[in-house]
């Protein structure tokens, strides 16, 4: 696969990691790290899976309006993306590995429309499109 990128960012991670900070080329992101409570830590700061989240959440929400568009289908106002990410101990090779639960709503839409637009942009979703086979994933929809 060829990518020819029209935008590129950076971000810079210092100290420990989970237990550090991370600046992005704009500043815009200034985070202290912090690993979460249940990964034994103080759970006073960010962490890699909640940004992840977020970006993940931001992304499919524009394939879902790119999709709904191309479908014409105007999306409802309180129209949302949800993604959940959870980390912990992957049997496949005794690590860690991530699992994403991406839920869509689509209030006032046919239930079956609803999945079907949820589908279509987890195909699109650059995020969805980078972690397919990596990740496990489940794409749900409500209305």
């Amino acid at each position: 696969m060829t990518v020819n990128p029209v935008y590129r960012v950076w971000s810079t991670s210092t100290g420990g990691g989970r237990d550090g900070e991370v600046v992005s080329e704009s500043g815009r992101i200034d985070l202290d790290l912090r690993p979460p409570v249940e990964m034994g830590g103080s759970g006073e700061g960010s962490n890699p899976e909640e940004l992840f989240s977020a970006g993940y959440a931001a992304c499919f929400n524009g394939a879902l309006h790119r999709m709904a568009k191309n479908a014409g289908v105007d999306l409802p106002e309180g129209s949302n993306v949800k993604v959940t990410v959870g980390i912990g101990k992957d049997d496949a090779d005794d690590g860690v590995g991530l699992v994403a639960d991406i839920h869509v709503t689509l209030p006032g839409l046919d239930a079956a429309q609803a999945q079907d637009l949820a589908e279509q942009a987890h195909g699109f979703c650059p995020y969805s499109k980078a972690t397919r086979g990596n990740i496990a994933h489940t794409v749900t929809s409500s209305v």
